[in-house]
């Protein structure tokens, strides 16, 4: 019956708020390792992030969202990375049916119009064959 249950609400549980609650338990998972790695307490992280206790403790406990700032103080205090976000490499432009194609984390689409080429001095072409060759 309790398994029934428990696989019903998982199922009815949004995307976003299973990410949000994995993500939430791997950060502090990873503080308090960092915690116990270094011998800090919560009350001398505190001290070092000018915060309260109570405030540490809240972000420990999963009653306060963590914001990107209290992150990177964490991470700057910790001397570890806490958010890893994947970087893909740009990938060359080309073109392709007039539109100049770049990928990166996102696409980009721009039109482009054709340009003649202009006139090309080939060697043994005297001055006058060529309009590149006047010089004024």
């Amino acid at each position: 019956m309790r398994n029934k249950v428990f696989q019903q609400i998982l199922a009815d549980t949004p995307k976003d708020v299973a990410i949000f609650v994995e993500w939430y338990a791997d950060l502090v998972l990873r503080i308090q390792q960092l915690l116990n790695e270094k011998k800090i307490s919560q009350k001398q992280l505190a001290l070092k992030l000018d915060k309260s206790p109570s405030e540490i403790s809240k972000w420990l406990n999963g009653e306060h969202n963590f914001t990107l700032r209290s992150l990177a103080k964490l991470s700057a205090e910790l001397g570890e990375p806490l958010l890893e976000v994947p970087r893909k490499p740009a990938i060359p432009a080309y073109t392709d049916s007039g539109y100049t194609v770049k990928y990166h984390t996102f696409v980009s689409v721009r039109k482009f119009e054709p340009v003649t080429p202009s006139p090309v001095w080939q060697p043994g072409e005297t001055p006058m064959e060529n309009e590149l060759s006047y010089a004024g």
